[in-house]
């Protein structure tokens, strides 16, 4: 598996966020069950970085807490049988993993969220990988018993790896 972390700030994180995001993500492929040894980039950056990404790919103008984007498209969330193993697009031709997807925090609405839900930063980091690997599983949340289901897998995970509010 290949987790890469690139961290495009200048922020003093005061904790181990790579540690949490690996536990989170490591967490989250063996809670759905994903059978591939995975690639997945994760970017943490600032309100300014994720607000122009969050333009260009969303054409939606504020900086946003997490974006994801998933490599795969599934017939039914969290369902990897439809995998065409055969597509050479799906898969890094030199170490044979599923292209699962890039995570994109913003490190400044991780310190903004955490103090105005009044948890910890490692909960909200936490909490961000989490929702953001639903998405690259292909859960979503835009019609109500979408929603109610991402959130309760989110629990669940969060719940899990002992990381409460």
């Amino acid at each position: 598996m290949s987790i890469y972390i690139e961290n495009e700030t200048e922020y003093e994180v005061e904790f181990d966020y790579e540690e949490l995001i690996n536990k989170v993500i490591n967490y989250s492929l063996d809670f759905i069950k994903c059978p591939y040894e995975v690639e997945i980039n994760v970017v943490l950056t600032d309100n300014d970085g994720i607000w122009q990404v969050n333009k260009e790919f969303r054409d939606i103008d504020k900086p946003t807490d997490v974006l994801s984007f998933p490599m795969l498209e599934y017939e039914c969330p969290g369902n990897f049988e439809c995998i065409d193993e055969e597509d050479d697009s799906l898969f890094n031709p030199e170490t044979g993993e599923l292209l699962l997807g890039d995570i994109m925090i913003s490190l400044d609405k991780v310190d903004e969220q955490a103090k105005e839900y009044g948890h910890s930063k490692i909960r909200e980091m936490g909490f961000l990988v989490a929702h953001s690997m639903l998405h690259l599983f292909g859960f979503d949340h835009m019609e109500d018993d979408e929603r109610a289901e991402m959130e309760s897998l989110q629990k669940q995970i969060m719940d899990d790896l002992k990381i409460y509010r």
